[in-house]
């Protein structure tokens, strides 16, 4: 529960945001940074502050909270790059699920907010569009290059 803040001018319940949405725009970042649970954590924990002090002045808090979110982690990945060239520490992937974040860690940031938004959080493309704050036919060719791509990296030796 967040104190002391629970409606904004334009109605918006960040209280309830967090507890109904906070769940999927979490599972979705943790996808899109390659299964980075605590860089997934504070990104959260940072679109929500600012969503909150931003309040009345955000139209349509979801998508925000996406776009937000996006862009926060895409930052804080490529200022660990430029840190370090080396692989990034601490990812721990489940072996199900290694190869898939591996593969998913080499497509370019939209694409992979593309793939996880529409594939994980099984939304239309249209709505896919409007999280990621560009056109529908922009998140058409991001999926169709990330597919290709990920058919070559995800490609079985017995191909």
């Amino acid at each position: 529960m967040m104190p002391g803040v629970t409606r904004d001018e334009r109605g918006h319940d960040f209280e309830r945001l967090f507890r109904e949405d906070g769940p999927g725009v979490w599972r979705t970042i943790y996808a899109f940074t390659g299964g980075r649970r605590d860089l997934a954590d504070e990104v959260i924990a940072e679109a929500f502050a600012r969503a909150i002090a931003r309040g009345p002045a955000i139209r349509d808090p979801i998508p925000w909270l996406y776009r937000t979110a996006f862009r926060l982690a895409a930052e804080e990945l490529r200022r660990e790059r430029r840190a370090t060239s080396s692989a990034v520490e601490g990812i721990v992937d489940p072996p199900e699920v290694g190869e898939l974040m591996a593969a998913l860690r080499q497509l370019s940031p939209n694409q992979r907010a593309a793939v996880v938004l529409h594939y994980e959080a099984d939304l239309p493309v249209e709505e896919v569009a409007k999280r990621m704050g560009t056109a529908a036919s922009t998140v058409r060719v991001h999926l169709h290059r990330a597919r290709k791509r990920l058919r070559e990296l995800l490609k079985d030796d017995h191909d």
